[in-house]
């Protein structure tokens, strides 16, 4: 993979990964500004900011003016917001680059936010927080979140509350896109087959008008614990959904690599300790996995899983008994093989495509300033021992560090926090 990085006059990093044997490109503009650049009262405008910038520009007025000129072309497009950036993306055949770089700008850009727009989306957000709380699933996952970081951003949803949703107003989207949206905190990664001296030529004309203001930065979270936390939310359901986690390291710690095979033994793919476990030995679930979340300044380690309501101290034993067993007995080789087979196949698979390639890089950029290839990863990965996995399962895996949160009909957190050992 070749990763070609520039600043551009105004500012604004470009990263281009020029991709020969795709038919497609993706133009992908990242900012840093997510829910943890949010003040506590306006929770949810990094998210409600992101669906705005489509309801109309200075030169596409209406959001019927950006949807119409991208299905033109045949364009996949979207936008997503993070605990830490945005992203605002399009996706389509490699000839049609100089227009998804028009269009994806412009929304960037020259967003004007009608206020009859913002009246309508008001209801459209609400129904996706409603959908959200409808979805044990996924609402165990902001249940998980405030466990661990309580009153901090990283605490509250990326959607903020209703209260809030009802009330924002125009000059507060205005305020808050002058405070982030700026050259220092925008990265565009242009992916696929492209010129990447084109590409840099048409960015330096297009964004050469941005705002160089000074960006407001994120509030730092604090991450520490001393003894083994529950929160449940009750929630008259058949099945019962839980995530059971512990802290572990910042984007960037050399740790990570090591993680993430530890991760792939546990609880990646269907021969994995817990699949095994819990679903071919104990058929308590259909679901069981493991997975690592890495920030800037914290990161931590988790199994997720929804089973039988009266099964659930069960389920917490016998996945407490897998860290235990990381613990106390080395990986075989041919696990330890498997796993790491495991996560290069993955990775492999998973950049086949400009918009995966450009949203790879783009993001290890954003929060890393670095950017490491798929090579640069394997290389890492093949060098991880049995004994290194070990050694950090018995960091990881203590007592004192470990969080559960569920959503199901339970009320009792004394009686699930009284298994919580390691």
């Amino acid at each position: 993979m070749k990763i070609l990085q520039k600043k551009l006059t105004s500012g604004v990093q470009l990263i281009t990964v020029p991709m020969k044997d795709t038919p497609t490109s993706t133009v992908l503009v990242l900012v840093e500004a997510g829910s943890k650049y949010e003040e506590k009262r306006l929770n949810g405008i990094s998210h409600f900011l992101e669906h705005m910038c489509f309801k109309g520009t200075t030169l596409r007025p209406k959001s019927l003016d950006i949807n119409l000129e991208l299905d033109q072309i045949g364009a996949q497009n979207n936008a997503f917001t993070s605990f830490e950036y945005t992203g605002y993306y399009a996706k389509a055949h490699a000839k049609h680059t100089e227009k998804l770089i028009n269009v994806i700008s412009d929304i960037y850009l020259h967003s004007t936010f009608p206020a009859p727009e913002i009246e309508k989306e008001r209801g459209v957000i609400i129904e996706e927080i409603n959908m959200y709380e409808d979805m044990p699933q996924r609402k165990v996952w902001d249940v998980f979140m405030e466990l661990l970081y309580g009153d901090q951003p990283m605490g509250r949803t990326i959607s903020g509350t209703k209260d809030f949703i009802n009330s924002v107003q125009r000059d507060d989207f205005v305020k808050y896109r002058t405070q982030h949206y700026v050259a220092s905190a925008t990265t565009i990664v242009v992916a696929g087959n492209i010129n990447p001296k084109h590409v840099e030529q048409t960015l330096e004309k297009t964004f050469a008008q941005i705002s160089k203001g000074k960006k407001t930065k994120k509030l730092k979270i604090f991450d520490s614990q001393t003894k083994p936390a529950v929160l449940i939310h009750h929630k008259e359901t058949d099945q019962t959904h839980l995530v059971l986690g512990v802290r572990t390291f910042p984007v960037g710690s050399p740790k990570n690599t090591t993680l993430q095979v530890l991760n792939a033994v546990l609880g990646e793919g269907m021969s994995s300790r817990l699949f095994q476990k819990l679903r071919e030995e104990m058929g308590v679930g259909y679901y069981v996995r493991s997975g690592v979340d890495e920030y800037t300044d914290h990161g931590y380690l988790v199994v997720s899983t929804g089973v039988d309501r009266k099964r659930v101290k069960e389920v917490v034993s016998a996945i407490l008994g897998e860290c235990i067993r990381l613990k106390t007995e080395l990986v075989s080789i041919a696990e330890l093989e498997k796993a790491k087979e495991c996560i290069v196949g993955k990775l492999s698979m998973g950049l086949e495509s400009s918009d995966a390639v450009a949203e790879f890089v783009g993001s290890q950029f954003v929060q890393r300033k670095k950017i490491e290839t798929p090579k640069d990863i394997e290389k890492k990965i093949r060098k991880i021992t049995a004994r290194n996995v070990q050694k950090l399962a018995q960091e990881i895996f203590v007592s004192k560090h470990l969080n559960l949160a569920i959503v199901g009909d339970r009320k009792d957190e004394k009686e699930v926090k009284s298994i919580l050992k390691l």
